[in-house]
């Protein structure tokens, strides 16, 4: 680590948790490189096709504590 970074990791931890907390997601967002867009599309096609089935009664949802209860009958076999 060099030292401009280790200066700059100890000023930053003297600010509020708030400014902490803003500079974190600043910076990682500055590590995200341009969005996928063609993925960015098949993501939403992927989104409107299962709101469809699910509007439409094709598919049938289950609730997220029977999903979980069922999980940990098989983990427990």
């Amino acid at each position: 680590m060099s030292s401009l970074v280790k200066e700059l990791s100890a000023r930053a931890k003297t600010l509020p948790a708030e400014d902490r907390a803003r500079l974190a997601e600043e910076l990682l967002d500055s590590l995200e490189g341009e969005p996928d867009v063609e993925a960015e599309a098949a993501w939403e096609r992927e989104i409107e096709h299962r709101v469809a089935e699910i509007e439409s009664g094709a598919v049938t949802l289950i609730a997220s504590e029977d999903v979980h209860a069922e999980a940990r009958r098989l983990i427990r076999r």
